[in-house]
């Protein structure tokens, strides 16, 4: 199903935007050395309740996954990088931590992603890999006007992606978002312009543009829902969800020091 919005939905996805920024941003804050991940869980799980808001992930049973996801957001560390699922772990110095979480709020869903490194440690390798994750969004939200199609942001996306050295995985990407978290049409992290559905105001999605630093092969965990590269190397996550508007893209989930 793909989704188009009346404006007045679009004005309630910018408010769920807005929400999911906010509790992304705490939680980074609150991420430090030592901090558990299902602290980081029981966080987002007050955080959401909050807000009156409900997480997309405690009752996700997509068929790739085992069973209910059962937690309200994806945290992956290191090698892990999709689906992470929040397991007793306490972050170390240098570790790259990615945070994913959507959350539904007057009946329109969010989605957004940051990889960011916990503590006073910082690989060079780990900040190449989250730079060029965020440089690739940026083109593909530049890419997001009316008239375009979904190819051209894949496209761009793979290009930063591609021009940076990095192998790209096709199997997860960018998706429709609205009334329901995943949606049409897919957005591949790479692709040829000019293909697939042409981009209309009121189509919202959620590009995200993932790494992996050697590998484009995933292999799941034993908890049967977080993906991690097969080799073991680092990994990096950035996503938002944008609105296709007349007057070009906008960023519904982007900080308030952004919006500025």
């Amino acid at each position: 199903m793909i989704e188009i919005l009346h404006p007045t939905e679009v004005a309630r996805a910018r408010d769920t935007g807005a929400l999911v920024a906010d509790i992304l941003e705490t939680l980074k804050r609150r991420s430090t050395v030592g901090t558990n991940l299902l602290d980081i869980d029981r966080w987002a799980k007050t955080l959401i309740r909050e807000a009156g808001a409900r997480s997309c992930y405690v009752d996700y049973a997509p068929p790739f996954g085992r069973g209910p996801f059962g937690h309200h957001i994806c945290t992956g560390v290191n090698d892990a990088v999709l689906h992470g699922r929040p397991h007793d772990y306490s972050l170390a110095d240098g570790d790259l931590l990615t945070l994913d979480l959507a959350v539904i709020h007057n009946g329109v869903a969010a989605d957004s992603a940051i990889s960011f490194l916990v503590g006073d440690s910082r690989p060079s390798e780990s900040l190449a890999l989250i730079e060029t994750t965020e440089r690739a969004l940026s083109a593909g939200i530049a890419a997001a006007v009316p008239g375009a199609r979904i190819g051209d942001i894949s496209y761009a996306i793979g290009s930063v992606l591609g021009a940076a050295g990095y192998p790209i995985n096709t199997e997860f990407g960018g998706h429709g978002i609205g009334s329901t978290m995943h949606q049409d049409p897919h957005v591949a992290n790479t692709g040829r312009p000019g293909r697939g559905y042409m981009l209309r105001p009121g189509l919202l999605l959620a590009l995200e543009p993932w790494v992996m630093a050697d590998t484009a092969e995933l292999i799941t965990d034993a908890d049967g829902w977080t993906l991690r590269s097969a080799t073991g190397c680092r990994a990096a996550h950035s996503e938002h969800t944008i609105a296709i508007t007349d007057d070009g893209p906008q960023i519904l989930t982007a900080p308030k020091q952004l919006q500025q």
